[in-house]
């Protein structure tokens, strides 16, 4: 059965996409015994490792890699895979989407503790709480995350041309060598309008009507499969998620009224607010708070937004404005390695100190007036000056 499984395992790496590798690879401590790489539906998790065993690890017996969805779990267990693996010379055992199998995070925890010859990479929806899991992997797991790819990425994979990554102190200097390094090379405002749309996951080669329909799926089976494996819903609570999530999408950015909107769903309060936090872990909302209230799910957003632009053209119909592209836009960019809150002053607040007022290029400095470290950051310019932000340029935080 091993030997099968291998072959299995090397076709799958052999034809593993190597056109574009994203960011994560490089932050990845890939000597680490035990690794998790979590991140959405699509986010290509899958294209990660597989690009990295095709790359960085001999072509033979010593790698395996199998989906936790394969037929092969039917009857046998994870633990008896990993005892066969480590008996025939085992060294590197890759596992895709261990929340398809339940009681993951203790045969993990055994397959650690007891074959210390075999490193394990795995796997997960971003709803797993890794962390939280019964038998504290979170001690011997080192965890990443992969975010959706951003607009230099998007701009790497059509154009081919690898363009810097900045970090927000770079941004906020407005370096003119910055915008004629990436000016000079490709045109941000103008693919900023075809990334908005389709750039967020990467499966666009195969057209706009084909994307917008693998995004539905990709979001059923988010809702439909992985949110009851993961936190045991029925079906009368999934349908329920649903309508929450219509609620949200027909409105955006939502402020919601929780009493009105526990009625409309038809849940309680701690209810709606528990369903709410899984549509963030799984990558479909930001629930923007105040910094004040902490990192707690039984608190209030201030706004709701869907998780990137693209959900916005899938979802919301052409019932939303160009601000809330902007607004959403911005947040998904500038959250995946920024604290981002609600700000009563501005559009947003950064860190718990840098305010930032989305808008058109006519945008008026009046909303910052008499605040300090603030910045207005404007769609449809090519560059920056003083504290005005070009909107593209926060695609390159990663």
């Amino acid at each position: 059965m091993i030997q099968d499984l291998l072959l299995h395992s090397r076709q799958i790496i052999d034809r593993a996409d190597q056109k574009f590798v994203r960011y994560l690879m490089k932050n990845i401590n890939w000597e680490n015994r035990l690794i998790a790489i979590k991140g959405a539906r699509g986010s290509g998790k899958t294209t990660l490792i597989l690009q990295y065993i095709a790359t960085n690890l001999p072509a033979d017996n010593t790698v395996l890699y199998i989906s936790l969805e394969d037929l092969y779990f039917y009857d046998n267990t994870l633990l008896s895979l990993a005892e066969e693996f480590v008996l025939n010379g085992g060294k590197y055992l890759f596992l895709d989407e261990v929340h398809k199998y339940p009681d993951w995070a203790r045969e993990i925890k055994l397959i650690y503790d007891t074959y210390n010859q075999l490193q394990i990479v795995f796997t997960s929806s971003s709803l797993l709480e890794i962390q939280k899991a019964k038998y504290d992997l979170s001690r011997r797991a080192v965890e990443y995350h992969l975010n959706e790819l951003s607009l230099r990425e998007y701009l790497a994979i059509i154009t081919g041309i690898e363009l810097p990554v900045l970090n927000l102190e770079d941004i906020l200097k407005n370096n003119p060598d910055v915008y004629h390094e990436i000016l000079s090379r490709v045109n941000p405002v103008f693919e900023f309008n075809q990334y908005i749309k389709l750039g967020a996951y990467p499966y666009f080669n195969e057209g706009e009507k084909e994307y917008h329909q693998k995004l539905i799926n990709t979001l059923n089976l988010v809702i439909e499969n992985d949110l009851p494996s993961i936190y045991k819903l029925d079906f009368s609570m999934v349908f329920k998620i649903k309508r929450l999530l219509f609620a949200i999408a027909t409105s955006v950015p939502f402020k919601p009224n929780v009493s009105k909107l526990s009625e409309r769903i038809g849940v309680s309060r701690p209810t709606l607010l528990l369903l709410l936090d899984y549509l963030e872990k799984a990558e479909i909302i930001y629930q923007l708070k105040t910094d004040s209230l902490g990192l707690s799910s039984m608190s209030k957003p201030e706004k709701i937004y869907l998780h990137n632009t693209n959900l916005l053209y899938v979802l919301s119909k052409q019932n939303f404005e160009v601000g809330n592209i902007r607004e959403t836009f911005f947040l998904n960019q500038a959250s995946a390695f920024n604290e981002v809150n609600y700000s009563n002053n501005t559009d947003f607040i950064v860190n718990a100190k840098l305010y930032f007022e989305i808008g058109g290029r006519n945008k008026q400095q009046f909303q910052i007036s008499g605040l300090k470290q603030a910045y207005i950051v404007k769609d449809n310019i090519e560059k920056g000056m003083l504290n005005v932000l070009p909107l593209w340029i926060f695609g390159f935080l990663y």
